[in-house]
Parts: structure tokens; C-alpha cells; sequence
């Protein structure tokens, strides 16, 4: 099964505040979103990665550099895992959209639901899925990828993989600076991990079994 190890960017201004960052330029780690980026390198640092991709925002890039770096590998920008297209409430205070007519939709139906002027979340949820099933297509069994971009399109990935009913996708978690593990296949993906954030040890499949046989040497 390929390993997708699905990551939040870290912390910023916006999402400190209570403020919807969306796809707006300009919206950079703030010092504890780099302290999150830096613990992610760390904590992924020995884990065999075959790809790094990233959303093009900047705040997801700069989590994905640290992950990168003293690898051979370059991350990839792909504008399929862009943030949601928020519309109007681009900027907004959480507490401003909430005041909206379509908030209670948002939270109890959200595939009914679209950002003003904006995506539906349907659209961003097959988007996301479509991008994903596409890298997942360019990798091998056994393969380890890394995707780093936001929070609502990584728990409506994450829903969408485990036959989740779309309606309870905001009922996962997913903070920043986390890291979601699914393992893929063709019949079917299994959630390793859910919003995890550092310091953790990721062991691959093959690093238990060779633990494992150490044990059992040690033992006989």
C-alpha cells in the first residue's frame, strides 16, 4: 500500500486570530508555525520519502522546505491542493462568517453547502480526491509521499478515502503542523494516523519487520 502522509502547515497570523486566510498571497508562518515546520523535518527526517507536494500558498511551502531539506528531492507545487476557494469571507474573522445565513448550512449540511462567491465543498472535496488519486497513480506500492497543504481538504480527503458520509467530515481534527497517515490501495485505504503532531517515530512497514526480526534473534 502507498503511505500518504497528509500535512497541515504550520501555524500563522490568520489562523491564530481566528481569521480565514483562504488562497489570499502573502500569508507566512508566524514564529510558532516555523517551530512546527522545523519539528516536522525532524521528526520525518528518517522516514524514506519518494515525493514531496505542496500546495503553491506560502505558508505551505515553507512547512514543506524544512521536510525537504538533506533530500535529494524537490518539492512539487500542485495547485490541486490549493486551500478552498473561500470567496467572500477571504480575510473574514471566523466570527463575521458565522453572522452569514449559509454558516448553519456550513456546519450541519456541508455538501449542500458553497463559499460565498466561492467553491462548494463538494467541488473542493473532488478536486482534492482527484489531485490525490493522480499522485497516488504516479507511485509504487510501498511508496512514501508527502502532501502538505490545509486543513478542511485534508479531513474531506481523509472522509472521502474511509467512505465517510461527507456531512461528518468536520468532525475529524486536523491542527496545524499535524501530520494524517492513510495507507492506499486499489481496493481500499486504511487511516494509520489522524491528526498527529511531533515529536513521534513514523516506522515504516519494513523497519517493524526488521525490529521485529531483530527481537526474535535476540531471543533464540
Amino acid at each position: 500500500m502507498t503511505l500518504l502522509l497528509l500535512i497541515r502547515h504550520g501555524e500563522n497570523e490568520y489562523s491564530r486570530t481566528g481569521k480565514f486566510a483562504g488562497r489570499l498571497p502573502g500569508v507566512h508562518l508566524n514564529e510558532r508555525g516555523l517551530k512546527q515546520a522545523e519539528e516536522l523535518g525532524r521528526a520525518l527526517a528518517e522516514v524514506p520519502l519518494k515525493a514531496i507536494y505542496s500546495s503553491p500558498l506560502e505558508r505551505a511551502m515553507e512547512t514543506a522546505t524544512p521536510i525537504a531539506q538533506g533530500r535529494k528531492l524537490q518539492i512539487v507545487q500542485d495547485p490541486g491542493l490549493l486551500e478552498s476557494d473561500i470567496g467572500k469571507w477571504q480575510g473574514q474573522t471566523v466570527r463575521k462568517a458565522a453572522l452569514s445565513k449559509v454558516w448553519r448550512i456550513v456546519l450541519n449540511n456541508p455538501s449542500r453547502a458553497t463559499h460565498p462567491g466561492g467553491e462548494s465543498f463538494v467541488q473542493v472535496q473532488t478536486r482534492i480526491v482527484t489531485t490525490l488519486d493522480a499522485i497516488l497513480a504516479r507511485h509504487k506500492p510501498r511508496d512514501i509521499v508527502a502532501c502538505v497543504f490545509h486543513a478542511d481538504p485534508i479531513k474531506m480527503a481523509v472522509a472521502h478515502y474511509l467512505g465517510l458520509p461527507f456531512d461528518h467530515f468536520q468532525r475529524l481534527a486536523c491542527d496545524t503542523g499535524s501530520v494524517t497517515m492513510l495507507a492506499v490501495n486499489e481496493s481500499g485505504a486504511f487511516l494509520m494516523w489522524l491528526n498527529h503532531r511531533p515529536p513521534f517515530e513514523l516506522k515504516t512497514p519494513g523497519q517493524r519487520k526488521n525490529k521485529a526480526a531483530r527481537r526474535g534473534a535476540a531471543r533464540r
